[in-house]
């Protein structure tokens, strides 16, 4: 029997519970924590079966709470769908009770914007030694890229050259300004220094410098900025054959104007400031005004562009090829009351998770997915939501 505990209760984990809850030869019982129980029993009702057996408010900052819950619930697998502030706390819980573990997004200090996956990988040796697995980034970016990269280099190349990772939402909530997942981590992740992987070595850029405008599949051109995204970092680990990597994603003028206003005012920050004799801190208070991404979905249009230009050579020829997925924020209402960018992450979180249960991805130690064999990932993309195409490029949009 499959025992899943969920920690999370947000749009993306509300994805992943229900394609879970579909899956009966991977997932046998599923329990939902979250620190507010009543998003637990509302996502427990919106299942409508009992695969969901069991609700628990949970502090998942506290390791020694999210232990207690582990041994209460005793799941194979603890699946994180909590804020990145708590990859580290849940993994200590994991290493005490001796469970699986499987997150979306790497660890990053929450008083210190700063994205890497030197925290979790430091866990390798104890996760080893305790002969658990623990599987990191399996959302789509990271995740499925990770994953396109990986049978890109299986299937397609000799050896890897340049990559390029694209992610454009074509679509309309018809917001004003919103973000379509946690305002707090996504304007962190925006407004960071951007980073990318040049002839051996990291460069910066000013935050969102650098814009490039490309044609997206299904979608028309928009203009692409240059960002650090945790990937790359594990990619050109484990690729060593690349000479670049970057990673490009696609804004409106309107989002990014409201951006420099609210930056300009102070808004984005993460240093606390005194109000009214209380320590506030300024991004925290603007996620608490903005719209819940959740809330986005009724009346969502458009889909969005996820993917990866790969540059490698295959028989002594230098070629290029583009693997993506254009997801339907409609489609995904329709099917599972979720917009596309919970879709596009629930979805993969739900796959990670049924390939480590039923261990075809399975050893001890911490993992980034493209150390795996991609194909059986790749076959469930296809079968639950995400189909895949490969394009083979007369050359690449970017300029080397």
């Amino acid at each position: 029997m499959s025992r899943v505990l969920i920690i999370g209760a947000g749009g993306v984990a509300s994805v992943t519970i229900k394609k879970c809850a579909r899956l009966t030869e991977f997932f046998d019982e599923i329990y939902l924590a979250s620190r507010t129980l009543s998003k637990c029993e509302a996502l427990q009702k919106d299942v409508g079966n009992d695969r969901v057996k069991a609700v628990f408010s949970v502090d998942a900052d506290n390791a020694d709470e999210v232990e207690a819950l582990i041994v209460q619930v005793q799941p194979n697998l603890v699946i994180n769908l909590a804020l990145p502030y708590q990859d580290l706390p849940i993994m200590d819980a994991c290493l005490a009770t001796k469970t699986d573990y499987l997150d979306t997004a790497n660890y990053e200090p929450k008083d210190v914007a700063k994205f890497e996956y030197s925290w979790q990988w430091a866990y390798q040796e104890r996760f080893q030694e305790a002969g658990i697995m623990a599987l990191l980034g399996s959302g789509f970016d990271p995740g499925v890229t990770n994953v396109y990269t990986a049978y890109a280099a299986k299937h397609y190349f000799d050896e890897i050259l340049y990559l390029d990772i694209v992610d454009c939402n074509g679509g309309d909530h018809g917001q004003a300004f919103a973000t379509n997942f946690n305002p707090e981590i996504n304007i962190r992740e925006i407004t960071q220094r951007g980073r990318y992987f040049e002839n051996g070595e990291w460069k910066e850029t000013d935050p969102l410098s650098v814009r490039e405008d490309l044609d997206y599949q299904n979608i028309g051109v928009r203009a692409s900025y240059l960002m650090f995204h945790e990937e790359l970092e594990s990619l050109v680990k484990h690729f060593p054959t690349l000479k670049r990597a970057r990673f490009w994603m696609t804004f409106g003028d309107a989002y990014l104007n409201h951006l420099k206003v609210l930056e300009g005012i102070g808004m984005t920050s993460i240093e606390p400031v005194e109000f009214q004799g209380q320590q506030i801190v300024p991004l925290e208070f603007l996620k608490a005004v903005l719209p819940n991404p959740g809330s986005l979905a009724d009346g969502y249009t458009g889909k969005t562009c996820i993917g990866t230009y790969i540059t490698g050579i295959k028989d002594g020829k230098e070629k290029t090829i583009f693997i993506y997925n254009n997801c339907d924020h409609a489609a995904c209402f329709e099917e599972v009351g979720a917009q596309a960018v919970s879709y596009t992450t629930g979805v993969p979180a739900m796959i990670g998770a049924a390939l480590m249960l039923n261990k075809t991805w399975h050893k001890a130690g911490v993992w980034n997915m493209e150390q795996f064999d991609p194909d059986p990932f790749m076959n469930m993309l296809n079968e639950h939501g995400l189909p895949w195409h490969v394009i083979e490029c007369e050359e690449s949009p970017f300029t080397k």
